[in-house]
């Protein structure tokens, strides 16, 4: 996986847990607090992958990558439709997409992961973004 495509996130742990951390780094057991948190979060997706997988298919989510691109949402458009996008992994939308195509072919929006899109289109879309 290439840097570009790694999420930043911020977690917020006690001094007893980071210095059991440090610790089993020190050991040689992590290279380093990334590596062990990586680890941790790996180990229980793989815990509860099989949740996962049936709530992907109940929710209808599509899972991994989805990218709507400015021809897309106008053939949308052009047949008078409008879209539900539900994703689990990275959902973008192209930054030639104005905030009036957005709104007027997706009807709603639900990303589980992250959403990739102009601060305009994030701003118009806001509304009918369910996303956590």
């Amino acid at each position: 996986m290439a840097l570009t495509e790694l999420e930043k996130i911020t977690i917020n742990l006690g001094p007893v847990d980071l210095g059991q951390i440090d610790l089993l780094v020190r050991e040689g057991f992590y290279q380093n607090r990334t590596d062990f948190i990586r680890t941790a979060i790996r180990n229980q997706l793989g815990e509860h992958a099989e949740a996962v997988k049936q709530t992907v298919v109940r929710k209808e989510l599509v899972l991994g990558l989805q990218h709507y691109a400015r021809g897309d949402l106008e053939v949308v458009r052009a047949a008078g439709e409008a879209l539900d996008i539900r994703v689990l992994g990275l959902a973008s939308i192209a930054n030639d997409v104005s905030p009036e195509l957005a709104l007027e072919t997706i009807a709603s929006l639900e990303v589980l992961g992250a959403f990739r899109a102009s601060p305009t289109v994030k701003a118009a879309l806001a509304s009918r973004n369910r996303s956590t």
